[in-house]
C-alpha cells in the first residue's frame, strides 16, 4: 500500500492550483497536519504513471512557498522525499493609482499583475462593475470620480485586487459670507462674519478685506466685530486657501442702524398706539351718545 503525504517547508498562497512532483528519501510532517491547509488541500495518486498531484485551493499570497512530496512503501517502511520540491510563486493583481489626484487632470488607473493574463478586466467603483474592460482606466478627474477602485480579470471576478482609495484635491470654490445677527444691527452690538467654502483639503487660511481698503482688515474663518458703529459700517469679503489655490467671496453689505433712525421709528410706533386708542374711544362715546 503506498501512501502519498505532502509537507511545506516555507509558506504562502493561491486560487486554484494543481502539480505533479516527484520521490526523494527524507522525513517531513503532512501538509494535512497545518490546521490553516486542512480543509484545503486534495492529494491525488496516479499509480499507473507513479506521480502524485497536490492541489491547493483557495490560495492567496500566504500559500507562496516550496512544496514537497513524501513517498512511503508500507511494508518495508522505505521512503522518498521530492527534495528539491516545487516552489510555489503568487501573483494577486494590484491596482496601480497615483497618490494624489488634482482636479481636471487626466489620470490612469493600471490594472497590474506579473502574470500573463487575459487583456479582459472588469473594473469596479465601491463595488460596482464599471464598463471599462482594459487593463488601463482612464479619469478625467472630476470629484464625482472619488471612490474606491479594484480590477479583476475576466473569469476571475471573485478575486479582485486590492481596492485603493481615489480622492481629488481642489482648490476653494463656492466661497461665501454670512453675517451674524441676520437682521438689523445696532451700534453696540457684536457683529461676527463667518466664510464658508467647499475645497479638498479643507481651507486652513481665511483672509478678510473691506471693500476700498487695503490692507486685510482680519484673518481666520470668522471675523467678530465686538462693538458695531458706523465707521464699520461697508461691503465685506473673505478669500479662502489652501495649498491648491484660492477664491474670494462676494461682497456683503453691513451697515448699522442709526440711533436718530431708531427714536423716529419708536415715537412713530407710539403715536400710532395712540391713534389707535383714540380712535376706539371716539367709537364708544359715539354708541352712548345713541
Amino acid at each position: 500500500m503506498r501512501v502519498f503525504t505532502y509537507y511545506l517547508i516555507k509558506s504562502l498562497y493561491i486560487s486554484n492550483v494543481s502539480f505533479s512532483l516527484r520521490y526523494v528519501n527524507i522525513e517531513m510532517q503532512n501538509l494535512k497536519a497545518y490546521p490553516e491547509y486542512k480543509d484545503r488541500v486534495e492529494y491525488i495518486e496516479d499509480r499507473q504513471n507513479k506521480t502524485a498531484v497536490l492541489r491547493l485551493h483557495n490560495v492567496t499570497e500566504n500559500d507562496e512557498s516550496e512544496y514537497c512530496c513524501r513517498y512511503i512503501i508500507e511494508k518495508d517502511k522505505e521512503r522518498w522525499i521530492d527534495q528539491p520540491g516545487i516552489q510555489l510563486k503568487v501573483s494577486a493583481l494590484q491596482v496601480k493609482a497615483p497618490q494624489l489626484v488634482l482636479e481636471k487632470e487626466r489620470v490612469n488607473l493600471t490594472c497590474e499583475t506579473t502574470c500573463s493574463l487575459t487583456d479582459a478586466f472588469i473594473w469596479y467603483k465601491n463595488g460596482q462593475a464599471l464598463k471599462i474592460h482594459s487593463e488601463t482606466l482612464q479619469l478625467q478627474s472630476e470629484r464625482s470620480d472619488s471612490g474606491r477602485y479594484s480590477c479583476a480579470v475576466r473569469g476571475h471576478e471573485h478575486l479582485p485586487s486590492p481596492a485603493v482609495s481615489i480622492t481629488l484635491m481642489y482648490p476653494p470654490k463656492s466661497v461665501s459670507v454670512s453675517v451674524s445677527p441676520s437682521g438689523e444691527i445696532v451700534e453696540g452690538d457684536s457683529v461676527t462674519l463667518s466664510c464658508s467654502s467647499d475645497s479638498n483639503p479643507p481651507a486652513l487660511n481665511f483672509s478678510w478685506f473691506k471693500e476700498n481698503q487695503s490692507p486685510a482688515v482680519g484673518s481666520g474663518q470668522s471675523f467678530i466685530i465686538s462693538s458695531f458703529n458706523s465707521s464699520h459700517s461697508g461691503r465685506y469679503y473673505c478669500e479662502a486657501h489652501n495649498q491648491y489655490g484660492s477664491q474670494r467671496s462676494a461682497s456683503v453689505s453691513v451697515s448699522v442702524k442709526a440711533v436718530y433712525t431708531l427714536f423716529y421709528d419708536n415715537i412713530l410706533c407710539i403715536l400710532h398706539i395712540l391713534l389707535i386708542f383714540i380712535v376706539l374711544k371716539a367709537k364708544q362715546v359715539v354708541e352712548k351718545e345713541k
